[in-house]
């Protein structure tokens, strides 16, 4: 047996929430829940890997697995409720381990690493976009400048990438490096693998003068080349990308604060 399993949920803190509240899990799938929300996971269900056995078709175990392990996150959240990302996360996570500890190690990680990714405003996702941006510009200054040039917002290209935790971009073998990078190491390594993806996608002057517009560049973004998201390239990429903590931090306080003032801005706006 794989002892990927039993790291994830001990990396990540699921396995501490787990034992601190050993029948919340159960509680939750005996409560009715949402109707709202029991609605839109049931039209999400199968859209969910339905190349693989275990969410193929309704009679697979997986699809239902599936369902409990989100409505029991829209009933112990119920202020956060459900959102079409964490479907595919849930499911990742089902391919891994059983239901009760796929959902403990989606509400450890939802709090712990995407914290506040999941809620309406999308505010942090935003936030965490310029965070990119001004990573990128640091980095790789002509993929930086081009995508300003063709006005592509992060929010147009790494929305889905960070939502999901890159589980609906990656190849297989490349996405399991990644996360089990991701819950040792924490958020940073979804920047890194975002910034390894966009320089590969548009490092070089031939592969951005074959994306003149902005259509171009989020199609090649959205479909990036096999050999960008291999393991062995984005593996090598990742671990190796000259971005420090402080580097982080540095442009998380510079990206809140701006944030702050444009929310000021608009409320004082609205309120003349």
């Amino acid at each position: 047996m794989s002892v990927r399993p039993k790291a994830w949920l001990y990396l990540c803190g699921g396995r501490v929430l787990m034992e601190r509240h050993p029948h919340a899990y159960d509680e939750c799938l005996r409560c009715e829940g949402n109707p709202k929300y029991i609605e839109d996971i049931r039209k999400d269900i199968h859209r969910q890997f339905p190349m693989h056995e275990m969410f193929s078709s309704e009679d697979k175990p997986g699809q239902q697995e599936l369902y409990n392990v989100l409505k029991a996150y829209t009933v112990h959240f119920p202020d956060i409720g459900y959102c079409q990302a964490q479907a595919p996360v849930a499911a990742f996570l089902l391919m891994h381990m059983p239901a009760v500890q796929a959902f403990w190690c989606l509400v450890s990680i939802s709090n712990r690493y995407l914290e506040d990714y999941y809620s309406p405003t999308m505010e942090v996702v935003q936030r965490d976009g310029l965070i990119l941006q001004g990573l990128l510009k640091k980095v790789c200054p002509p993929v930086y400048r081009h995508l300003k040039k063709v006005n592509a917002e992060p929010m147009f290209y790494c929305t889905e990438w960070f939502l999901c935790a890159f589980t609906r971009t990656l190849p297989w073998d490349t996405l399991l490096r990644i996360w089990d990078i991701f819950l040792c190491e924490g958020v940073k390594v979804l920047f890194k693998t975002a910034l390894v993806i966009l320089i590969g996608c548009l490092g070089t002057a031939k592969s951005r003068k074959q994306c003149p517009g902005l259509c171009e560049t989020l199609d090649r973004l959205r479909n990036p080349p096999e050999d960008v998201l291999s393991e062995e390239h984005l593996i090598y990429n990742v671990t190796r990308l000259d971005i420090s903590e402080q580097d982080f931090q540095e442009q998380h306080q510079k990206q809140a604060k701006k944030l702050k003032l444009n929310s000021l801005k608009s409320s004082n706006g609205s309120s003349r």
